[in-house]
């Protein structure tokens, strides 16, 4: 007796994802978000670090498509190599166009990047996380967006001024976004980014580190407006960066509000 099993005539099973729709109302991005998946991102110091990036994976869909077919991105992920790199993503989004029939294909990858950070004064060392990411897409060209947010340590520039003694100080947090025309390190914007700051922030901190740091910050007071423009001088200063957008928020030590500035900017 023959007997089929379930899957083994899938092409006589309907596909209600191709079946006309009557709306007329095409869809930017369609796909499939939260996708976790190792990769391999360039590291200055090692050449080459190993992550987990977090996948969002979509096309476009014609006003005549009822749906996309999910698992369709999963198989090209899966298809480009057990570790993704930066460098596969032009050869993925074109393989999504071409499995899902579309113009446009778009891939956002989140991932923690570790960079050894030594403390200022005792030189312990540690490993400082920071989030990382790369938005991609095809649409007629390749297009590759660098992102990260990155900590600092800020110190209000009005507390020292009308204090006698002491200034308020707090962690801030700084989003970028930057295209290039060239290669640029990861560790190479996040150093920018931490030169802009009151101070940078150590994985690792003993006493006469902690010394160190409190009377740097002390000596470099920055308002989230002085942050915003200090990276921005240092993204002017390289050809390499054509294109970027700063966001600056501190998170207030005296204040039951944060502060916030933002600037965009094409070279």
């Amino acid at each position: 007796m023959n007997m089929e099993l379930p899957g083994d005539n899938a092409t006589s099973l309907p596909d209600i994802q191709k079946t006309p729709d009557q709306r007329n109302i095409a869809i930017d991005k369609v796909g499939v978000r939260k996708v976790k998946f190792p990769i391999v991102v360039l590291d200055r110091a090692n050449e080459r670090q190993h992550t987990i990036g977090d996948f969002t994976l979509t096309v476009d869909l014609p006003s005549e498509f009822k749906g996309t077919h999910m698992s369709r991105f999963l198989e090209v992920l899966n298809d480009t190599g057990k570790e993704i790199s930066v460098q596969a993503l032009p050869t993925m989004l074109n393989r999504m166009r071409e499995r899902l029939k579309a113009e446009k294909a778009h891939v956002v990858v989140e991932f923690p990047f570790f960079m050894e950070k030594k403390a200022p004064v005792t030189g312990k060392s540690g490993m400082m996380q920071f989030d990382c990411g790369f938005d991609a897409q095809i649409n007629g060209s390749f297009d590759v967006t660098l992102f990260m947010k990155v900590p600092v340590a800020t110190l209000c520039p009005c507390s020292k001024e009308i204090s006698k003694y002491g200034a308020h100080n707090q962690r801030g947090w700084v989003s970028v976004r930057v295209k290039t025309n060239d290669h640029v390190w990861l560790e190479e914007i996040i150093e920018m980014i931490e030169g802009s700051a009151s101070c940078a922030l150590y994985p690792v901190l003993k006493r006469p580190d902690e010394k160190f740091v409190t009377e740097k910050a002390y000596e470099n007071p920055r308002f989230v407006e002085d942050m915003v423009r200090e990276v921005a001088l240092k993204f002017d200063s390289d050809d390499r960066i054509t294109q970027y957008s700063i966001e600056v928020e501190n998170e207030e030590s005296i204040h039951a509000h944060n502060a916030y500035a933002y600037l965009a900017r094409t070279k």
